[in-house]
């Protein structure tokens, strides 16, 4: 007999516990072609098959026999192409089609020849070892825009479902993933699309290897997806989206061998392609991070252990999860509900957030998952009839309504099932008696805490139940840890930088730290203070959002960031608000300025930093109310929309409100409580602060700005104008660890200017770097050779980034050193090399320069735009075009402009038409369109395209934002096929949409849409 009791088995974990490299390392110089051999043997040694697969037929046929091996079924030959064509290689199909049918339509039907159906799986999720793991190197595909050769691929069944991209130790990893972007447009959709099938990109250049899905993050897909419609800059499919592997006490597992031998594992590899991808609603592939794999994976067998041990309704069968604000808990929850509802004694899984608020957020990401995953409820009533449905697995509610459920409802039958709790943000207001009550009532429960900020004996209130005042008292033991620290090192969310603002005038020599926040709120909100608030404020609005950088957001070209002023009551809002609206108006500013509370019981309660905030305004007092009434009517006249304060039309402001903040159309939103816990907007960048704040509120409100949205934003702004720096070390101390603060918070303004010594390496400053570009590349002389040109883009690069994050500091305005003038010289250098490096990659198809990066998106976020070229003619043209001056600046503006580039030849045109009668703007206009209609026709009539059908594309094209080459709609366009036979059709092809795409950057943004 055994002496041991098995108390839960499973497949091996997904993240390894701990992982410690325990061979060594050559010093020898490492080509990429010896990195590529040194992969495939680890592969082979881990079970993978290596096949030697160059071209298409072998790769079809390999893909027949693995599909008919998984599914123990010989195709006949009309079959096997009847299938191809029909379930694996449609032509209407593309890499969304073919990512949801992985991810949720994984089970085929196939037409056999004697007219029966027979289901064909591509992929095993229930028995993952069933499925074959293949890898081959150097595929040529040659059907693209260019021929081209990827490194390695693995294949699942036959299927390329993983793409990894080499490059050699010592160039920049992100080459490799420039080089993907590259295939993706050039080539992965060729011949048959097979390449469109695969789900997760890894690029690694030995020293360090990172993973991505096929659309990389949400926002950021999401904004390039909407470049089909407007001309995005390419702000999304972002670097900063991809993810370090890593063990479960979250230390990167960076070197290639280290990667292979963890994440490449065939457990953890299948594991992620079947359970840990998330196909949202909006097309988007969400593939989960080690931290997240992990986190679930420990819910579920604790779930496993304590129901084979019969611990339900205790702390034993449950736990918590601490995961800083912003890593993505929503996701994690989400997966480990749908992942807890697949276990056969789990009845119901309720997910139970704080307040009203967050209701609708988490309902929201829900349901971005998956369409009706989520059923929410709006009432006790409809939360009685789903627990009670058997068909509702998921449901969110509020635990105000779990609540009044349990009160009104003793003995339901629902109490007696087998249900996993768990909680969104589980703050210290469910310690109190709605947590007892609730645990009291269920009887075979898993309890489950997720937060961002813990509560420990350290934080902890004084008051309520002394056995329910920290989170392991509440929910047990932690089962998985991911800090801001670890976070902000992995890059999944930004570093803060902070300015203490004195308002308070001080005695001469008093040190600013030295004088506390004053003790009394009522000197706090003494109007001269708030009014000297407003105008450092407002004087500081542009520089701290970066008013003047611009992004492309969802495809819409926008300014800077937008940001939200937390205050210490309804009162001091209420002072805030007018006194913006006053200053505004005396300056002629517009600004979309708004606010938003509502009544809170316990708002003075110095027990909880964010007391609960309902929807409830009737409880306000009247003044508060009216006040309120009448900042929603200027909201309404802003936005053309009709909400006020009466309850049902309160909840709606709050969605729209929510909604204009994240879509950047609110510039400041003043706020007491609302909005800064539970909150996400990408857009959002700075936190002024006139409130106490201090341990998990300081952290959770500080994180409202640190969400990682393009290279422009590059940290969280917070401008305090309270002395809240110990507050803040503490906070940072308690949920990071005592050397976070140099992590968590950006250095000061003299450490970037001038430079800075850490961990024994010295980082240039702006200053040393500026020095070092005007000795090495003085302006008027050439630079030759590649090398150099090379070092330049490196060394101009340095500089912009670096420029970009002192532009937010109040003492870097005069400080530049380089002029404007200067400054545009450079850039147009750089500009020139970017040009003709893209050029030379076109030309010569070996030549691939992947040691060097451009930072286009820092050159865009300064964008010089038509009207400052039109500005300066105007100013040409009051001169009685005598000041030549002008032009040479015209001609340097271009040249610093990527955009403008294409209309050079344009824009000098019109200037040879100015003379000292030219009605400027007017002049422009019918020039633009004119000159448009010219080229358009000889583009047609060179062509030989389809007059009414190629206007049409092209209209629809400014119309949308983006013209697409690609597709079936450019093949209406084309003459005949017969006019040129056979393969000379897709060089035509490429040749028009090259010809077309010209014409696009020439005339997009001076027209408008037909």
């Amino acid at each position: 007999m055994s002496l041991y009791n098995v108390v839960v088995s499973s497949n091996e974990a997904t993240v390894v516990a701990e992982y410690q490299a325990d061979y060594g390392r050559s010093d020898a110089y490492q080509s990429e072609a010896e990195l590529e051999r040194e992969l495939i043997r680890l592969l082979q040694a881990q079970g993978y098959e290596y096949l030697c697969i160059h071209d298409e037929a072998a790769l079809v046929a390999n893909l027949r026999r693995q599909l008919e091996a998984l599914n123990d079924y010989a195709f006949s030959d009309a079959e096997w192409h009847r299938f191809f064509a029909e379930s694996i290689a449609s032509s209407n199909e593309g890499i969304v089609e073919k990512t949801r049918k992985l991810q949720t339509d994984h089970v085929q039907n196939l037409k056999r020849d004697d007219g029966t159906t027979k289901n064909i799986i591509l992929i095993d999720k229930k028995n993952i070892h069933n499925n074959r793991l293949q890898v081959i190197n150097q595929y040529q595909e040659v059907g693209g825009s260019h021929e081209t050769r990827y490194d390695v691929t693995i294949l699942v069944n036959g299927l390329p479902l993983v793409h990894i991209e080499l490059k050699r130790r010592g160039v920049a990893i992100r080459e490799a993933f420039n080089q993907i972007k590259r295939y993706q447009r050039d080539s992965f959709w060729a011949a048959s699309g097979l390449f469109e099938y695969v789900q997760i990109f890894i690029i690694s250049n030995g020293t360090h290897t990172k993973y991505y899905s096929n659309t990389t993050r949400s926002s950021h897909v999401k904004e390039s997806a909407a470049g089909e419609r407007k001309k995005s800059k390419k702000t999304s499919n972002s670097f900063e989206f991809t993810s370090y592997w890593a063990d479960s006490n979250n230390t990167a597992i960076a070197d290639l061998v280290d990667f292979t031998r963890t994440f490449m594992a065939k457990h953890s590899l299948l594991n992620v392609l079947t359970k840990y991808c998330v196909f949202t609603s909006e097309a988007l592939l969400l593939v989960m991070r080690p931290y997240q794999i992990a986190a679930t994976e420990r819910i579920l067998s604790r779930i496993e252990i304590s129901n084979n041990y019969k611990q339900t309704g205790t702390l034993a069968a449950g736990g918590y999860i601490w995961h800083t604000t912003g890593s993505g808990k929503t996701l994690t929850s989400f997966k480990t509900a749908q992942l807890a509802t697949a276990l056969p004694y789990i009845d119901k899984v309720l997910f139970v957030v704080d307040r009203k608020d967050l209701d609708y957020q988490t309902i929201k990401e829900y349901e971005r998952f998956q369409k009706g995953a989520a059923d929410s409820n709006t009432s006790t009533k409809i939360l009685q009839q789903q627990l009670a449905d058997s068909c509702s697995k998921i449901i969110i509610t509020t635990i105000q309504k779990l609540d009044v459920f349990v009160s009104k409802n003793k003995g339901h039958a629902a109490f007696k099932k087998h249900f996993v709790i768990i909680f969104d943000e589980c703050h210290r207001s469910q310690f109190g008696d709605m947590h007892k009550k609730i645990v009291t009532a269920f009887k075979h429960y898993h309890l489950f805490g997720f937060t961002g900020t813990p509560i420990f004996a350290a934080n902890a209130g004084s008051g309520g139940n002394p056995a329910m005042r920290t989170t392991p008292q509440a929910f047990g033991d932690k089962l998985h840890t991911y800090t801001i620290v670890n976070a902000i090192n992995d890059g999944n969310v930004l570093p803060f930088r902070i300015d203490y603002i004195n308002t308070v005038k001080m005695k001469d020599g008093l040190a600013d730290k030295e004088v506390a926040a004053i003790d009394t709120e009522a000197a706090l909100a003494d109007p001269a203070r708030i009014r000297a608030v407003v105008t450092y404020l407002l004087s500081h609005f542009d520089q701290k959002t970066k008013r003047n950088h611009f992004y492309s957001l969802k495809g819409q070209r926008v300014a800077g960031f937008n940001s939200i002023l937390a205050v210490s009551s309804i009162p001091v809002a209420k002072k805030y608000y007018l006194e913006l609206k006053k200053q505004l108006a005396e300056q002629g500013r517009a600004l979309n300025v708004a606010t938003i509370f509502s009544f809170s019981a316990n708002e003075a309660d110095p027990e909880d930093v964010f007391p609960d905030e309902d929807f409830d305004t009737a409880g306000l007092d009247q003044s508060s109310r009216d006040f309120l009434e009448a900042a929603i009517a200027d909201y309404n006249a802003d936005f053309n929309t009709n909400y006020d304060t009466s309850a049902e039309k309160f909840q709606n402001y709050y969605k729209d409100l929510s909604l204009r903040m994240k879509n950047r159309e609110v510039d400041l939103l003043i706020v007491v409580n609302m909005f800064l816990t539970g909150f996400d907007a990408t857009t959002l960048n700075t936190l002024w602060v006139d409130k106490n704040l201090k341990q998990h509120g300081l952290i959770q409100a500080f994180s409202r700005t640190n969400r990682i949205l393009n290279a422009v934003k590059t940290y969280g702004n917070i401008v305090c104008f309270r002395d809240l720096q110990e507050q803040t070390d503490a906070a940072i101390a308690l949920f990071g660890d005592k050397d976070a603060g140099s992590i968590v918070l950006l250095k000061n303004f003299d450490s970037y200017y001038y430079g800075f010594d850490e961990d024994g390496q010295h980082h240039p400053g702006y200053t040393e770097l500026i020095a070092e570009l005007g000795q090495k590349f003085p302006l008027g002389t050439a630079i030759i050779g590649e090398q150099n040109q090379k070092d330049f883009i490196r060394l101009f690069g340095a500089i912009l980034r670096l420029k970009n994050i002192l532009t937010a500091f109040d003492n870097f305005p005069g400080q530049e050193i380089l002029t404007n003038r200067d400054y545009q010289d450079y850039q147009s250098l750089y500009l020139d090399l970017y040009q003709d490096f893209r050029e030379g990659e076109k030309a010569d198809k070996e030549r691939i320069n992947d040691d060097i990066v451009f930072e286009i998106e820092l050159i865009r976020q300064v964008e010089i735009n038509i009207d400052y070229i039109l500005m300066l003619v105007a100013k040409y043209h009051a001169s009685n075009c005598e000041d030549k001056s002008i032009l040479v600046a015209i001609d340097k503006a271009i040249g610093a402009s990527i955009e403008l580039r294409s209309k050079k030849v344009l824009i000098e045109h019109f200037i040879e038409t100015v003379n000292a009668s030219t009605k400027v703007d007017e002049e422009w206009r019918r020039f633009v369109d004119e000159q448009k209609e010219r080229d358009l026709v000889e583009l047609i009539s060179a062509e030989k395209l389809k007059p009414d059908e190629t206007r049409k594309f092209i209209n629809n094209a400014f119309r949308d934002g983006a013209l697409k080459t690609s597709g079936t709609d450019i093949d209406k366009i084309m003459p005949p096929v017969s006019r040129f036979g056979g393969g000379n059709r897709a060089v035509k092809k490429q040749s028009v949409g090259d010809k077309l795409m010209k014409f696009f950057e020439k005339y997009f943004g001076l027209v408008t849409e037909e």
